[in-house]
């Protein structure tokens, strides 16, 4: 039992010292583009969803570089389970959440397109270096469209001036904002190396495949920057920070992450699990199809909806564990959980329906 605590201790401090870097990565960079003048929106969409991302990004690229494939693409698929439905669903279950037409009309179709075509490139069980310019490409693209909208549609692109370089101190501001960036870095750089560690000592020791950790212990560490600047933005009424975030840490998981990783990888590819492909990739794209009738109706994500997301979470991690303690009859097992959750389902909505009749 003794053997366990290590690797145990070495997550638990890998997950710290990520989520620390992520917050002095994102505080020092906003400051930066603040000084450079950059409007706040531009900063929200790019940097903030970029420096929530960087603990997967870190993660994986330190994964891909140590040979362990599995750990650095199963920690984006998990985290983009996570995001969708714990994230979403803990957020909502705080306050419903409110969805613009614009999120149903072009974010999540992009992002259910991006899902798709990662599922179809990976289904070789190979993402060449090819694959991920394309998707470094695609992200370029995605980024341009962003900012141009942004020019187009915002009255204060202008707002943000850099009002910090009438303060005297300037040049001390500065070297805190290079110091936060650095420190971020550094933070971001040591914990990855420190989880990724951890968690092949622990899959070895447990005699268990690295995919199983990173899908869930993983993945879900290197997701708490989404979870906690989703649940502070539901708390303060930004319901769309909370869905964009979600939606755009989603994207850049798979653009930047896997891209890069592909990148990487060199001649040799990026290797993908078969049984990635075959369970853990068409869930995620499940789960993300899921996103467009639940942000469709009423325009909102309602807390009985919230509720469902993290109900299905609960059932898929249910359904990893059983698996990795080789369950004789999983697929009863799975039989039962589906028929659960349809009740489950058709009840809490007619409930709501109900609720709304009355009204």
């Amino acid at each position: 039992m003794s053997e366990f605590i290590l690797p145990i201790i070495e997550i638990i401090i890998g997950i710290i010292l990520l989520f620390a870097g992520g917050e002095l990565f994102i505080q020092g960079a906003i400051s930066l583009s603040l000084i450079l003048g950059i409007p706040q929106i531009v900063i929200g969409l790019t940097v903030v969803s970029l420096g929530t991302s960087s603990p997967e990004l870190l993660v994986s690229l330190n994964s891909t570089f140590k040979g362990s494939d599995s750990l650095a693409a199963s920690n984006v698929i998990g985290s983009n389970i996570f995001n969708v439905l714990v994230v979403l669903g803990i957020s909502s279950l705080i306050t419903p959440l409110k969805v613009k037409s614009r999120i149903v009309r072009r974010d999540v179709p992009l992002l259910i397109a991006i899902s798709c075509a990662v599922w179809a490139m990976s289904s070789t069980g190979l993402l060449t270096w090819q694959a991920g310019i394309f998707l470094i490409f695609c992200l370029t693209l995605n980024t341009i469209w962003e900012i141009n909208t942004i020019k187009e549609n915002e009255e204060d692109t202008k707002k943000a001036e850099p009002e910090i370089e009438e303060s005297p101190g300037i040049e001390k501001v500065k070297f805190n904002i290079i110091l936060k960036l650095i420190s971020g870095i550094l933070l971001l750089s040591f914990g990855s190396n420190i989880l990724v560690n951890g968690s092949q000592s622990l899959a070895t020791l447990l005699g268990v495949n690295e995919i199983i950790i990173g899908l869930t212990i993983v993945a879900t560490g290197t997701s708490l920057p989404e979870l906690v600047t989703s649940i502070i933005a539901a708390l303060k009424g930004k319901t769309d920070l909370a869905i964009g975030n979600v939606i755009g840490s989603n994207l850049l998981n798979q653009l930047l992450i896997l891209g890069s990783c592909s990148i990487f990888s060199g001649l040799k590819g990026f290797t993908i699990d078969e049984s990635l492909i075959k369970v853990d990739l068409p869930f995620m794209v499940l789960t993300t199809f899921a996103c467009l009738p639940i942000f469709w109706t009423k325009g909102k994500i309602t807390r009985t909806e919230g509720f469902i997301l993290l109900n299905l979470y609960i059932f898929y991690i249910v359904d990893k564990i059983f698996f990795l303690n080789g369950f004789d009859n999983l697929y009863e097992l799975r039989v039962c959980i589906f028929v659960y959750f349809a009740f489950l389902t058709v009840f809490l909505f007619a409930q709501e329906s109900l609720k709304t009749t009355r009204r």
